[in-house]
């Protein structure tokens, strides 16, 4: 079988880094005096500076952390804001709530979390999948520190938890900060980066499959001017499916130069190789996986693909840094950029439907039809973000003041190849069938250039008032060759607007209005050139931290209109689609004492196609994403008071997913489901051990549905030791 190799090289733009070019550091100050208590005076205005801020941390994604409890990010302002100014609702996953709940992946990490559904297709052990607000945000809601990680097609970036500081989750739409993203929000992923502290870290574990994995984290100062650190894991082995296995490794090694206390430039690099043999928790049918079949269930373990053939190669790298300089007036110029290149090869069969693509079992002993599939995908993907913030006072009001322009260019080389493979049986599958050579439907590459420029305004006054003002201009040019063929080019602008109160007692209730525009990759029979996704959302919510313990509370109420959306028949599809998502989100993330941490979240939707080609959907509700999920965990660590059972720390967790559809057709439903989860660890000085179980009751269940012929096995019972140690 030959396989599929494109090896054609991005030609990248030459204009496009003169365009962004990094601040001149000829201009930063070489003396080392410190000036940000400075105020300057002006004829009309008082200009000072965010000296408030200024112990959060460096960079637009800084923020204050305690155990559970984030007090300020930069991913819902692009400058670091408290959280209670954000006229969003906000998530920030720490490191240690990562840790606490043994996740091994992002998707894993989010599972605790209001608003977003992870893993709708079960363990995927490649692809960190997430929908926020009812909406596939896996491809254009991602985030690295700040910048996008492309998606589209069988084409992405992967993104090992082991390097990252913690994960935040905005909301709602976002374009009007980033440009085109997801409508239902954002998941911006923090690296972890050099603090200029002696770290010494190592990390090993393993599950009860057989996967082990050695990590390591080493970080220092040298010259007094530099800082680095460098985090990596390496891990193989069997997987919980027949057959699966693999071997990977991810590291990130960072670098920050202080020219000066004003300047600084922090250098980002990671390379990832994974290599491996797929799983087999999707494409499986609705009868036999939530309904019972004449055979029984489809064992969640087995493996329909061709062991001997099947391949899953990833090699991918990425170069970036982030520059800052602080003026003598202590405003700020940021700049955030990053090369990054992904090239990914598969070949696997998977199931569709049983023998000649029933639905349902028509042998007494079962077959499942098998498609052969095959990809090679290359992205090349650049990006620049500058940015110039500072405050002006005007009479009684703060302005905090950022403007910005952003670039990203994307390259894709996609091949795309499929075939009709040999049938498997169901409860006794044979391996070693030839299968025929699949053939090329797509062979295309495609170019994409996004500019955005964007302003801010965040006002504070009258001892509590905030409103955010922002506005948005984004052009985007798109051209595809090869097969198929198109082109396109549009452009929009973008706002939102959002009023907050801060009462002394803790409350802040907050609303907001925001419009988003999210570019489209596509053409069909029916539209030569896919336009934006467009539409609006309204959210009103309350945020409380109390003054008696460490905590953040947040409830709020949306309503977003997502308009433009693709459907129809593949190669036939329209642009007429709509679909509203509205609902209420409550979630708590507390230290409720120095040794007990709580997170909860419940989450409601009303999801509704209003507009469809196909009349017969409006009134209906999306298939895949349940309406209703709710989690809760709680994790305590024993004091030192306790005695000879100090250091012991338990945790436990209980997480709940609603009915979802099948299809958009309604026709059947995936049940709930109701999961639970614990811990068992013991800590000492700077050493520990944690027994992590996902699934106790090892419960089977299906996470998702796209059609009755593909559904999704979730997680089942898993076992996942770790040992750590710093010195």
């Amino acid at each position: 079988m030959t396989k599929l190799r494109n090896t054609d090289r991005v030609r990248i733009v030459a204009t496009a880094a003169t365009l962004f070019l990094i601040p001149n550091l000829a201009k930063a100050q070489d003396n080392y005096e410190d000036t940000t208590s400075e105020v300057y005076q002006l004829p009309t205005i008082v200009m000072t500076g965010n000296q408030a801020l200024r112990g959060l941390g460096s960079g637009n994604n800084a923020a204050e952390i305690s155990g559970y409890v984030a007090k300020s990010t930069g991913t819902g302002s692009k400058t670091t804001a408290p959280i209670e100014e954000i006229p969003q609702s906000v998530s920030v996953i720490t490191r240690q709530e990562m840790d606490d709940q043994g996740a091994q992946t992002a998707d894993e990490a989010l599972r605790y979390t209001a608003g977003v559904y992870t893993q709708p297709f079960g363990p995927d052990s490649d692809t960190n999948w997430f929908y926020i607000r009812g909406f596939q945000g896996t491809q254009t809601g991602a985030y690295l520190d700040g910048l996008q990680l492309f998606g589209f097609g069988f084409g992405a970036f992967y993104i090992d938890s082991f390097k990252l500081d913690r994960i935040d989750v905005l909301r709602g739409p976002a374009s009007v900060l980033y440009g085109g993203s997801n409508t239902g929000g954002i998941v911006n992923y923090i690296s972890k980066k050099p603090t200029g502290d002696r770290l010494r870290y190592v990390e090993t574990g393993i599950n009860d499959a057989g996967t082990a994995y050695l990590g390591f984290d080493v970080g220092d100062t040298f010259e007094d001017i530099y800082d680095f650190r460098v985090s990596g894991r390496l891990q193989g082995g069997d997987g919980y499916f027949d057959f699966q296995e693999g071997l990977r490794g991810s590291v990130s090694p960072s670098l920050t130069w202080r020219f000066n206390p004003e300047t600084s430039l922090t250098v980002l690099t990671n390379a990832t190789i994974i290599d491996e043999v797929h799983g087999a928790a999707s494409f499986l049918p609705y009868v036999g996986t939530v309904e019972r079949a004449s055979f029984g269930y489809v064992d969640r373990d087995s493996n329909y693909t061709e062991p001997s053939s099947d391949e899953y190669l990833r090699r991918q790298f990425s170069f970036g840094y982030e520059f800052e300089h602080i003026f003598e007036n202590d405003w700020k110029i940021k700049q955030n950029a990053r090369y990054g290149y992904s090239d990914l090869y598969e070949f696997n069969l998977y199931t569709f439907g049983y023998s000649g693509f029933s639905p349902t079992p028509v042998l007494s002993d079962p077959e499942f039809s098998r498609i052969v599939f095959e990809h090679d995908t290359t992205i090349n993907n650049i990006l620049f973000d500058t940015q110039l913030d500072g405050q002006i006072t005007t009479g009684p009001i703060a302005h905090n003041i950022l403007v910005g322009t952003d670039y990203n260019y994307i390259h894709l080389d996609q091949v795309q190849a499929s075939a009709i493979g040999t049938n498997i049986s169901v409860t006794d599958p044979q391996y070693g069938a030839t299968q025929p050579d699949p053939v090329a439907y797509l062979d295309q590459r495609i170019d994409q250039h996004r500019i955005g420029l964007y302003v801010q305004d965040r006002l504070n006054f009258a001892d509590g008032w905030t409103v955010t003002l922002n506005g948005r201009y984004d052009y985007v040019d798109t051209r595809a060759t090869g097969t198929p063929e198109y082109q396109g080019s549009d452009h929009a602008l973008s706002g939102r607007a959002g009023l907050a109160y801060s009462f002394d007692n803790g409350l802040t209730p907050y609303a907001s209005a925001a419009t988003f525009f999210n570019p489209l990759i596509g053409s069909s029979s029916q539209v030569d050139f896919y336009q934006p996704e467009t539409g609006v959302q309204y959210e009103a919510g309350l945020k409380y931290q109390p003054t008696w313990f460490d905590g953040l509370f947040t409830i709020a109420y949306f309503d977003i209109t997502r308009q433009n959306v693709v459907s129809g028949t593949f190669g036939s599809e329209t642009q007429i689609g709509e679909v509203r998502s509205r609902g209420v989100e409550f979630e708590a993330r507390a230290n409720l004492t120095e040794d007990l941490n709580l997170t909860a979240a419940i989450t409601a939707y009303d999801l509704e196609i209003t507009e469809d080609e196909d009349a017969t959907l409006v009134g209906n509700t999306p298939n895949t994403v349940p309406e209703q999920f709710a989690s809760l965990w709680l994790n305590y660590t024993v004091p030192e008071e306790m005695g000879f059972m100090e250091g012991i720390t338990v945790g436990a967790g209980v997480r709940y997913q609603g009915e979802s559809w099948v299809d958009n057709a309604n026709t059947e439903k995936v049940p709930s489901a109701t999961l639970f989860d614990a811990k068992i660890g013991y800590e000492k000085e700077n050493w520990g051990v944690d027994l992590n179980v996902t699934n106790i009751a090892d419960k089977r269940y299906v996470a998702s549905c796209t059609s009755v012929y593909a559904c999704s096995y979730g997680e089942g019972r898993s076992f996942k030791l770790r040992a750590y140690a710093s010195f």
